[in-house]
């Protein structure tokens, strides 16, 4: 596990803007070596955009990320490498089987031997069958599965992961919490959004509408919507 042990993932007074409004403000997080976060709240609270900040892809206007420490702006190439972000939608390519799909992601990830990477990580997720199948022939189901198999297709320290059991059965769920205790087992770390629920024991809970700014005025008046994914 890449920079894992010993590593503490933090944050501190971050505030995110989204568009011309405020999504949440004075909010701090701290993921230790093995722990787990889930992330709660209502729609338009900031789920969505608090694990893109996570993982770099979303600027917050104040406050500060750290990894041991050390500004995650002061190396943004090294955190995108001890990261893997999976977010609403299925990163699968249509035209491609899903052994290709997924040994381009291993690819980027740094896998040693990409191809045999991503065939065990599908046999891991329990779809070896669907290897050689086009993405556009795949089920809902089976590109969540291809989707999820990227964060075991290549290490990484920390996984981000937004409604990661959207499509996914009773059965699929329960191998994926399997997944993730051997992940935070070796050391990982995990960030969750969810709305169903999923066994991770020990796993802090931070709601991010006890950091929704207080407006005033006409801003009152403002609709909360669903975070991008």
């Amino acid at each position: 596990m890449p920079e894992s042990a010993g590593s503490v993932f933090a944050g501190s007074a971050l505030t995110c803007l989204r568009g011309d409004r405020l999504v949440f403000t004075g909010l701090d997080f701290r993921i230790a070596p093995g722990e787990a976060l889930f992330l709660l709240g209502p729609n338009g609270s900031g789920k969505s955009s608090l694990l893109r900040v996570m993982a770099g892809l979303l600027k917050p206007i104040r406050g500060r990320l750290s990894w041991d420490d050390v500004p995650v702006s002061d190396d943004p190439d090294a955190h995108r490498g001890r990261i893997h972000y999976v977010g609403h939608l299925d990163a699968v390519k249509p035209v491609l089987s899903a052994v290709e799909n997924l040994t381009f992601w291993a690819t980027l990830g740094g896998a040693a031997d990409p191809r045999d990477s991503a065939l065990r990580a599908l046999d891991r997720l329990g779809v070896p069958h669907i290897a050689n199948v086009p993405g556009r022939y795949l089920s809902a189901g089976q590109k969540r599965r291809l989707n999820l198999a990227r964060i075991i297709a290549a290490p990484a320290a920390l996984w981000l992961l937004d409604e990661p059991t959207v499509a996914l059965d009773r059965a699929a769920i329960a191998l994926f919490e399997e997944i993730i205790a051997e992940h935070r087992a070796g050391g990982g770390m995990v960030a969750v959004s969810t709305h169903v629920d999923i066994a991770m024991p020990g796993a802090r809970n931070l709601h991010l509408d006890d950091f929704t700014p207080v407006l005033h005025g006409e801003d009152d008046d403002l609709t909360d919507e669903e975070d991008a994914a």
